[in-house]
């Protein structure tokens, strides 16, 4: 019988990494059926797109229509080119506190030269294929930095749903909290009733009602009241003149070196949430699903994104969860259902930018409020603060930088305390048979579990065997180094077991060089036993070859060789 030979499995190709999933829906089949329910979603999305695209502009200190090009322009390029079949992208809320603070001080050109800078940087972590790494970033990170700035977009908008009359609001949230209440007495009724009337109509129709598009249903309400009643509050038309019906021509501002090296530290910024937030709607709309997305394609898409966004005048782009999850619950079948949202969109200002003028801000101001409240993740705040004194650290320092001081320190700074948490994590979890664990466990730590501890071999012949277990790292050489330090009685034969030991890096193997060296000079013979190709070429280019080391695969071959040496 003839056997073939395994054919050894090669991973994807560039065409393949970056192939766009609207390719993928079309080579598969694409019908009429299709077409319609993904036209039947697109609408539905739109309609949520259209108040929300608005919303989030004014929230970052912008003119409404630069949240709708951006869901136009960058909307359709996400879609048509990305990795994901049901990605939404548009303005974000979770941008509204970096934008507000880049353009509070550049300027609006100085935001769109930043989303230059950010949309060629996505798109070479995609080309470069660093997507993946994305994912490394922690859970309470993620979480802290969402609601802190949660916290912040709902504070924005205090001035709006109040109508206060407040002529320059501090960007801080402190000195923000601080102005408002100053001049909480010049809140208007009218704007407070209208705000309470836009939540209590999005809140009780999400109840009542949850396939209704609530926030367009809400908008709409608040605008018609305003206009048949001709309510004395702040509208679209009273502050900003209305809203065009056309996409602007294509521009660009001014290029200079100096202005590009100012403006990098926020298009890093940019770039990082960019490719968080569109990389987790992304996970979203797969988990939703069952299918799988393609993330540095999805980076190269939002990348370009925000290039063309901001030429035609937009904001920065990515993907949006609320309106993925929106797309996918409303039959999507695929990326043409997240173009028709912006071409959608595109014919709704067309045909009804002059009626955008009625719209309140206090309208607006409830949508982000609510925005804001969905944001929070409350649910998974409080299980991270009662999961460990470790996690709740990470997120509580995230989330109080991200209020007090920065978003970019706050993820940097979150990130490195996660780090941190892990390598000490990783640093305790190692052990050494010994009879004893190196480090004392909690309690916690063996609820529910039975584990066996493996006592070192012995016998009268002075062969001694030492088993460690999990990853041998410069975090735990400390532990691990006193344990083989503390030898007392030296054997003529002594075996390390690295059978359950994945990894071995250079500060460990210099433990071990310096373990050997001294098990040598007393005329001990050393073993290893179980090293994986990755761990015994850490410990060969270390120095720890023969004679001084021999390399078996089992104890027992070890064992054998010890007692034939002794023969």
């Amino acid at each position: 019988m003839t056997v073939a030979a395994a054919t050894p499995s090669r991973g994807p190709t560039f065409a393949e990494l970056f192939t766009p999933k609207l390719v993928t829906i079309l080579r598969e089949g694409y019908g009429l059926a299709d077409l319609r329910a993904d036209a039947l979603a697109g609408l539905t999305v739109a309609v949520v797109a259209l108040p929300l695209s608005m919303a989030i502009a004014i929230g970052s200190g912008l003119t409404p229509e630069k949240g709708l090009f951006t869901a136009i322009v960058g909307g359709f390029i996400i879609s048509a080119f990305g990795g994901s079949r049901f990605q939404i992208g548009g303005p974000a809320g979770a941008f509204i506190v970096l934008i507000s603070s880049i353009v509070a001080r550049n300027g609006y050109d100085g935001l769109v030269l930043a989303t230059l800078m950010a949309g060629v940087m996505m798109m070479a972590i995609g080309f470069l294929q660093l997507g993946t790494y994305i994912k490394y970033i922690p859970f309470p990170v993620t979480i802290g930095f969402t609601a802190g700035i949660a916290v912040i977009i709902f504070a924005s908008q205090l001035k709006e749903l109040l109508g206060l009359d407040l002529a320059k609001e501090p960007a801080e949230l402190f000195h923000k909290l601080l102005a408002i209440a100053e001049h909480i007495g010049t809140a208007k009724p009218v704007t407070v009733a209208l705000s309470v009337l836009s939540i209590g109509l999005i809140v009780g129709l999400r109840r009542w009602r949850p396939k209704w598009p609530t926030l367009l249903i809400s908008v709409a309400i608040a605008s018609a009241v305003t206009a048949a009643f001709h309510l004395d509050v702040a509208t679209i038309g009273t502050r900003f003149g209305g809203v065009p019906s056309t996409l602007p021509a294509p521009s660009l501002p001014t290029i200079s070196l100096a202005r590009l090296q100012q403006l990098l530290p926020d298009a890093l910024a940019i770039a990082l949430l960019g490719s968080i937030e569109s990389l987790l709607s992304a996970v979203v709309a797969d988990g939703m699903t069952g299918r799988r997305h393609r993330s540095n394609c999805e980076l190269v898409a939002q990348g370009g994104a925000n290039i063309a966004s901001v030429i035609f005048g937009g904001m920065c782009a990515t993907g949006t969860i609320a309106r993925t999850a929106t797309n996918v619950r409303s039959g999507a079948r695929g990326p043409v259902s997240g173009m028709l949202h912006a071409l959608y969109v595109l014919l709704f200002m067309a045909v009804a930018a002059p009626l955008a003028s009625y719209i309140p801000l206090a309208a607006l101001g409830a949508v982000l409020a609510v925005v804001s409240w969905d944001m929070a993740e409350k649910h998974e705040f409080g299980s991270l603060l009662r999961a460990g004194r470790g996690d709740a650290a990470v997120l509580l320092a995230t989330f109080l930088l991200t209020i007090f001081a920065d978003l970019t320190i706050a993820i940097a700074a979150g990130v490195t305390m996660g780090a941190f948490l892990f390598l000490d994590r990783m640093a305790k979890a190692i052990e050494i048979d010994t009879g004893a664990q190196v480090v004392p466990r909690d309690q916690a730590d063996d609820a529910g579990l039975s584990r066996t501890v493996y006592t070192p071999e012995g016998d009268a012949r002075g062969i001694v065997v030492y088993r460690i277990s999990g990853a041998f790292f410069f975090g735990a050489t400390a532990t691990v180094g006193a344990v083989l330090d503390g030898i007392s009685e030296l054997p003529r034969a002594f075996i390390l077991d690295f059978e359950n030991v994945p990894l071995v890096d250079s500060s460990a193997a210099k433990v071990l060089r310096s373990t050997v060296t001294k098990l040598g000079r007393a005329g001990t013979t050393v073993y290893f036993t179980g090293t994986k190709p990755g761990v015994r070429a850490v410990l060969l280019k270390a120095g720890l070859r023969q004679p001084d080391v021999l390399y078996l695969p089992h104890v027992a071959d070890a064992e054998a060789a010890a007692k034939g040496r002794e023969a």
